[in-house]
């Protein structure tokens, strides 16, 4: 048998990429036509995509691999931006947190059908719930870290429940959020930036001592 040569095997691993991502594009097309996830069969995804069924098996487990791994390339790039935010860089920090809110609220409006998607299958799928929890959880140990840090440095209170705080404001600005996103069509996103901003701000990282 011939032994495979470096270039032949980049090629199949270009291939296997690309073919993953020909899937994943699919799926979130899908869902941004407006398909409700539980709707979409594999069957689907793989007409759509013009695949074998055994192509598709190769690449994925299942429907919700796919979804969980097109939530994950956005989870990492949310909480990039959250892990760049500095509560002590200059200027106001409840306008510099509206700002960043603004930029949280574009990129959920862009992929939109995707995060409906993933909240919709956390209720019923332990796979996708699991990463549901983990992706928030690690929004609320970066808010966490901050709010320490902030206590340690006397800029944040002190009688302050870091833990608790971080919390709150992350597991209910995640759901603040997408309510937002589905009653108001975009003309309200600076308003809702500017106030989460401001609740985050002077209700944790700013309040007044007790």
């Amino acid at each position: 048998m011939r032994p495979v040569t470096r270039r032949q095997a980049d090629h199949h691993t270009m291939r296997a990429g690309a073919t993953r991502t020909q899937l994943m594009d699919t799926l979130r097309r899908l869902l941004d036509s407006g398909e409700p996830f539980s709707e979409i069969s594999v069957q689907r995804i793989i007409e759509e995509a013009g695949v074998s069924r055994a192509t598709f098996y190769a690449h994925f487990h299942g429907k919700s691999d796919i979804l969980v791994r097109l939530t994950d390339e956005l989870r990492v790039a949310l909480l990039e931006l959250a892990r760049q935010w500095d509560p002590s860089a200059e200027g106001s920090g409840a306008d510099r947190f509206a700002q960043f809110f603004a930029e949280v609220i574009t990129v959920h409006r862009a992929h939109q059908g995707v995060i409906t998607a993933v909240r919709e299958a956390a209720s019923y799928d332990p796979d996708v719930s699991d990463f549901y929890t983990a992706d928030l959880e690690g929004f609320d140990e970066a808010v966490l870290r901050t709010l320490l840090s902030e206590q340690s440095a006397g800029t944040t209170s002190a009688d302050l429940d870091a833990a608790a705080a971080s919390r709150i404001i992350v597991w209910g600005g995640a759901q603040a959020i997408a309510h937002h996103i589905g009653v108001d069509g975009g003309d309200g996103d600076a308003v809702f930036a500017r106030e989460l901003g401001h609740i985050w701000w002077y209700g944790a990282y700013r309040r007044p001592a007790g």
